[in-house]
């Protein structure tokens, strides 16, 4: 697999030559983060055909079956105030339809904050973590992703059938994995080259693909309580700015509250 994901890299993309590929892991995020506290080098990337422990955001598990998905971490070393970063995960989900975009034939959307969507059903999930040093700057950061590529309705379980899919279930077509993961790997790297640069451009692109604009959200908090709106807007920063029913409005952070949909997925 790992052969087979180079020989779609163009060899303009210096990351080839840094992919760690694992038949099964628990984690690659949890993995990478153990090799860049060892001193991994920027650009490191790590893939793995399954993971045991695959985690999503909030502390959710990430389901990860073997031969059906592309799940990928890459280290980066931005040297920046975490301040700087508060994008990232908004930039990786832009790379990421991108990604898809460029290797399976069509644009997915990203709903608020972290997750790729088509026709109403989830595709990937994208979690960030970021180490800071003693200096107060970014010791590292971790971008992960995990892409459902060739699963079919009846390999998801009922209770999440109705709301996941997969690359092949959006394109109906077969998808090359080692094509989607070579893609991927493309576009963090372009991100990468941006992501200090042209926070500006990148989040104009993370508004337009954004399926969660203009619809009616619940907001819910960690302790259970519920708020309804409707999502108006994105910050700078990728905070999701929501406006409730006596007019008044409010910027949302991601490690606040779970954002869902009234009205399906999205």
């Amino acid at each position: 697999m790992k052969e087979q994901i180079r020989a779609y890299i163009t060899e303009s993309c210096p990351w080839q030559d840094s992919v760690l590929y694992f038949d099964s892991i628990d984690s690659t995020n949890t993995h990478a983060k153990m090799l860049a506290a060892g001193g991994a080098p920027h650009g490191t990337v790590l893939i793995a055909d399954h993971q045991t422990g695959g985690r999503g955001r909030l502390g959710r598990s990430f389901l990860s079956p073997a031969g059906c998905g592309i799940y990928m971490s890459v280290i980066l070393r931005p040297n920046c105030p975490p301040v700087q970063l508060m994008h990232l995960t908004c930039a990786a989900a832009v790379a990421m339809c991108d990604a898809v975009e460029a290797s399976a034939g069509f644009r997915p959307g990203i709903k608020w904050t972290n997750d790729m969507v088509y026709g109403g059903k989830k595709l990937a999930g994208i979690l960030t973590e970021l180490s800071i040093s003693a200096s107060g700057l970014v010791d590292y950061a971790i971008v992960g992703v995990g892409i459902n590529c060739s699963q079919r309705p009846q390999d998801f379980s009922e209770e999440i059938r109705s709301m996941a899919g997969s690359l092949s279930m959006a394109a109906g077509r077969t998808v090359e994995r080692p094509r989607i993961a070579a893609a991927m790997i493309e576009s963090l790297y372009r991100m990468d080259r941006e992501l200090l640069t042209a926070k500006a451009a990148l989040m104009d692109r993370y508004r337009a693909d954004c399926v969660t604009l203009g619809r009616d959200i619940s907001l819910v908090k960690a302790d259970g309580s519920v708020r309804y709106g409707t999502a108006v807007g994105i910050d700078d920063e990728g905070a999701l700015l929501v406006r409730f029913g006596d007019g008044a409005e409010e910027a949302v952070n991601s490690g606040e509250v779970s954002v869902r949909g009234m009205y399906g997925y999205a």
